[in-house]
């Protein structure tokens, strides 16, 4: 047996981001998440009108290329990459 001193704690799976099936969301919501991912990705690159993306970053989540994430640390939620 080996013991070397150190003892890492197993994160609290908890704490962990999980994906959330769009299915649960209402329109108005996924909007938002739209919205809000178009503005902080598209709107930080000086893109004249981010908003123009809606429509691309909403068939990226209908086709699973982009996917909703939930933190339940920071209870926030937000679009991301699958992982």
């Amino acid at each position: 047996m080996t013991s070397d001193g150190t003892h890492q704690p197993e994160p609290d799976p908890r704490q962990e981001k999980f994906v959330v099936d769009t299915e649960l969301l209402t329109e108005d919501q996924l909007a938002g998440l739209v919205e809000e991912y178009c503005t902080r990705y598209h709107g930080l690159n000086d893109t004249e009108n981010p908003m123009a993306e809606r429509e691309r970053v909403l068939s990226a989540v209908r086709r699973g290329d982009l996917v909703v994430w939930f933190d339940p640390v920071e209870n926030t939620a937000g679009l991301g990459v699958p992982a």
